[in-house]
């Protein structure tokens, strides 16, 4: 895609924004019908002719008028139908204008939506666009346009990395406040507050019905606006404009006025309806009840969502809060906001108006270097890279893991097993070849010896890890991605990240069993040096047995009496002159011999075949791992 447009289709206005692939300038805002910000309005005229915008308000000749529908489009289904009327009106607007290309398969189109809205209805609104006729289409929430758009644009200089920090996203629109969590770059799911139907419009519907009280003729103009939906629509979208252009600089409108005026010429004559905002008019705005909010006021209903919101934030409480919409810059706003999150840092944004529509479209080209993105990592998988580096350094677990479960496996397997042996349970010395394989086996299933591999698991890892970086952060760099995103040392120090490699799990002990065998003959060997001989003989209380040994040794030659021990069910109380005591004193002496043997082992005598699937299996773990590190990248923040 080389063209990336941002439809911000809200209740009342709406605005088209466009980002060129290759342009370093932040999104340009289209006019339509001549202004960059235009009315969510159509009217069908008798003629066929369709009108959007401010012309659709008060044409007389309209058959049909449509305005502020979307709101409605969860509970009413004809708003399918209005929506999909309006959307073909923009699209043939644009390539009117020639700032749409027909049949241009290098364009698409992010188009916003609340972020209360799920899945099915996502995809229900972004098929309407598509049945329109419009590019390629894809809907996203409008708030985390709007904090891609402040981010994006540099407008942030707060000192944070909001990759870093959870975030609440308010948008106040003209219809809803739509929240939005955002945590590590990531939007996520609340269990409630996401939309709630409290928006500007309810103070432009106070101001305008003050406007009508204070007017000359006030039953004249509810006259016309029971007659007229679409004057009534307008005059509101005038006061939403006279209140905005107050709270933008109410040091200043503290000492001018701030005025405007309608001529409705629904009759004739004409009527005028002047309107006014000032300090005592805002109070009323604010604190005043409204019968669309149950005689509550916008204050209350507002304090009231942002509570709720905080309760069902389950993850970590929002550090920054992030202020769009219409009326994001009025004071009463971010006092409230303080009000209830007292710890957050609170930010506005520039232009509010245009902020969903300009993020909409950055989102567009960001998800574009994603998908590349995404690709070369996937190109990465499909090489031997993460094979040779992991090849280039198993030795390095083997003996990793040597070091640490030496100890541990003789403690917990072999001591047991020659207990056993003490005690008569086991018959001759040669079963305990088995009782050992099967207790060695035992052991390093269970949870203790996996928990003891973590440490050097995760250490060999780090190497692994570094040498891999040199690989992925080139791809970063080329995608304006944050290289720490795949950074495997990074996700092994996060424990909140859901996506890591676990280290109890790389080390496959049904991988190791020429490991399990070579520790069987190392303890058995060195335990009893001579087949026995060591063992039964060591200490002041085997020198009878000793003595024993010497005559069997001139009786039947060395190798006959080894044998002979090996397959003899020798006496118990011969077995019990061997103290528990000595067994455990004679197998920690031999640990370190285990451990050096073992490195032989590892380095002449393991099975290649089985080496190598353990090289293959860890490194689909960590290509598996790198995937989902880059599929959960959604957003470089900043």
């Amino acid at each position: 895609m080389k063209r990336f447009y941002g439809f911000d289709l809200g209740d009342a206005e709406s605005a088209v924004s466009l980002l060129e692939k290759n342009s370093e300038l932040p999104p340009t805002i289209l006019e339509i019908e001549g202004v960059r910000s235009f009315i969510t309005a159509y009217a069908a005229l008798s003629d066929g002719t369709l009108l959007i915008g401010e012309n659709a308000c008060y044409a007389k000749e309209a058959r049909k008028r449509k305005l502020r529908f979307k709101s409605r489009f969860l509970k009413d289904p004809a708003v399918e139908q209005d929506i999909r009327s309006f959307s073909a009106g923009v699209l043939g607007a644009l390539y009117t204008s020639g700032n749409l290309l027909r049949n241009d398969d290098s364009s698409c189109f992010y188009i916003g939506c609340p972020a209360g809205w799920n899945r099915n209805d996502r995809e229900r609104y972004r098929s309407i666009f598509e049945r329109v006729g419009y590019p390629p289409v894809k809907v996203i929430s409008e708030s985390r346009a709007a904090l891609v758009s402040a981010c994006q644009s540099k407008h942030l200089q707060i000192g944070y990395n909001i990759m870093e920090h959870p975030m609440l996203v308010v948008d106040i629109g003209s219809s809803t406040t739509d929240f939005a969590y955002i945590n590590h770059g990531r939007e996520v799911e609340m269990q409630t507050g996401g939309e709630v139907y409290l928006g500007g419009g309810v103070m432009d519907e106070l101001l305008l019905n003050h406007a009508i009280e204070h007017s000359s003729n006030p039953q004249k103009i509810r006259r016309i606006f029971e007659e007229s939906e679409a004057w009534k629509n307008y005059c509101e979208f005038a006061c939403r404009r006279l209140k905005e252009k107050y709270y933008s600089d109410m040091d200043y409108f503290s000492d001018h006025e701030c005025r405007d005026s309608v001529l409705i010429r629904h009759s004739f004559p004409p009527v005028r309806l002047s309107i006014e905002m000032n300090a005592s008019i805002a109070d009323h705005l604010e604190n005043g009840s409204s019968e669309h909010l149950d005689g509550d006021s916008f204050r209350s209903v507002f304090l009231s969502s942002l509570r709720n919101v905080r309760e069902s934030i389950s993850g970590d409480t929002p550090q920054l809060l992030f202020l769009t919409g219409g009326v994001s810059k009025m004071p009463g706003i971010r006092q409230w906001c303080t009000e209830v999150f007292p710890e957050a840092v609170i930010i506005t944004g520039a232009e509010p108006e245009f902020s969903v529509s300009r993020g909409l479209a950055w989102t567009g080209k960001i998800d574009e270097e994603l998908r590349e993105f995404r690709k070369e990592i996937e190109d990465l998988n499909n090489t031997s890279v993460v094979e040779d580096i992991v090849k280039e350094h198993i030795n390095e677990l083997y003996r990793d893991i040597v070091d640490t479960m030496t100890k541990p496996i003789i403690r917990n397997a072999a001591i047991p097993v020659f207990t056993r042996w003490r005690e008569g349970e086991i018959v001759k010395l040669t079963d305990t070849n088995e009782a050992l394989e099967a207790e060695i086996a035992a052991y390093l299933r269970t949870d203790e010896a996996r928990e003891l591999m973590v440490e050097p698991i995760t250490k060999w890892l780090k190497p692994i890890a570094e040498k891999l970086e040199e690989y992925t952060e080139p791809i970063c760099i080329r995608h304006n991605v944050p290289y720490t995103a795949l950074s495997l040392k990074s996700f092994m120090k996060i424990s909140d990240i859901d996506v890591k490699i676990s280290a109890k799990d790389v080390f496959a002990v049904e991988e190791i069993t020429w490991l399990i065998d070579s520790i069987i003959s190392i303890v058995v060997g060195l335990l009893c040096g001579g087949s026995g001989v060591a063992l039964i003989a060591s200490g002041p209380t085997g020198i009878f047995a000793g003595m024993m040994i010497s005559i069997l040794v001139l009786a039947l030659g060395k190798d006959k009496m080894e044998e002979l021990l090996l397959k003899t069910d020798l006496p118990r109380p011969l077995r019990k002159m061997l103290p528990k005591n000595t067994i455990e004193s004679r197998l920690d002496a031999i640990s370190a011999e285990v451990r050096t043997s073992l490195y032989h082992s590892l380095e002449n005598e393991k099975n290649e075949e089985i080496t190598n699937r353990l090289i293959s299996e860890i490194s689909a773990q960590i290509e598996d791992c790198l995937t989902k590190m880059a599929e959960i990248v959604e957003i470089p923040l900043g």
